[in-house]
């Protein structure tokens, strides 16, 4: 069992602490909120006054953050973690950030004897409480293999992408192609309404023919065709309309980068972003379905 800290408990980084915890880990964890602190403190982790005590012995260090600038503030600023994580330490970073700041935050680590890498994750809050997140990581082959018997207790897919950055930009692929899955599931199922079939009825003859996709089969948008979905509970919990519109800027500037041409990507991001823009920012990602609802247009 490893000596583990964690930063960032958030809605994915707390139940992802808690599986650590469960696996007989020793985890040390911390947030600014305190209320999230207590609860994974409940579940058997230890706390500290700050991040910097936090990973003063820690032989791994996870970070689960909202953005780029908030992962190299906490590992390369003045007062960071750079200083405290002792040599020979791995940090495994499963925030969703641009693959230059990973590979920044990597090299800057490694200046002082520090291992690095991207791990960002896939499987939204019930994969994280369940234990079955998809993990893409992006570093060394030797620190792939140090850090995923750690990984297989927060997740059931590991895969390995590449050096450092790799897993990012895995990760931004995968987010645009899902946002493009979910914009068109919702305007078939409006258009089926729209001429009087049944969502229902419809959803079933689409997931077993070609249609078929997790969006339809697994997280559905329409309310009321599955239960346990945000669809059916007025889109609350999830992944955020305001979370994906931010992976979604995260592809295009991928895009640019490397010259790709991402046209559908590229429409997604201005429909999330305009669905964010009329205030449904909080909402789970599939409350797209609304925007192209004949009754609220």
């Amino acid at each position: 069992m490893a000596n583990v800290a964690f930063i960032g408990l958030g809605n994915m980084g707390g139940p992802m602490a808690i599986n650590l915890v469960k696996a007989g880990h020793q985890v040390a964890v911390f947030d600014l909120s305190e209320t999230a602190v207590a609860h994974v403190v409940e579940q058997g982790a230890t706390t500290h006054a700050s991040a910097a005590e936090c990973v003063k012995d820690a032989e791994l260090i996870i970070s689960m953050l909202p953005a780029g600038k908030h992962v190299e503030g906490l590992y390369l600023s003045e007062q960071g973690l750079i200083h405290h994580i002792g040599q020979g330490a791995l940090v495994i970073d499963s925030s969703t950030i641009d693959a230059n700041t990973a590979r920044k935050v990597a090299a800057g680590l490694a200046e002082k004897g520090i291992d690095f890498i991207d791990a960002p994750v896939s499987g939204g809050v019930g994969g994280a409480q369940a234990g079955t997140l998809s993990f893409m990581v992006g570093g060394s082959a030797e620190h792939f293999e140090k850090a995923k018997p750690v990984l297989d207790n927060m997740g059931k897919n590991i895969f390995h992408a590449g050096d450092h950055g790799a897993g990012q930009v895995a990760k931004a692929c995968n987010n645009m192609l899902l946002s493009v899955l979910m914009v068109g599931t919702s305007e078939a199922l409006q258009l089926g309404i729209a001429n009087g079939l049944d969502p229902k009825v419809l959803s079933e003859i689409m997931s077993q023919s070609s249609g078929s996709n997790w969006t339809l089969d697994v997280y559905n948008p329409c309310p009321g065709i599955m239960e346990n979905v945000p669809s059916s509970n007025d889109y609350q919990g999830g992944f955020m309309v305001d979370l994906m519109a931010k992976d979604l800027g995260l592809a295009m500037d991928t895009a640019v980068s490397s010259q790709s041409s991402t046209p559908m990507g590229a429409l997604a991001r201005s429909l999330y972003a305009m669905h964010a823009t009329a205030g449904n920012g909080g909402k789970d990602f599939s409350s797209i379905f609304n925007l192209f609802s004949k009754q609220e247009n």
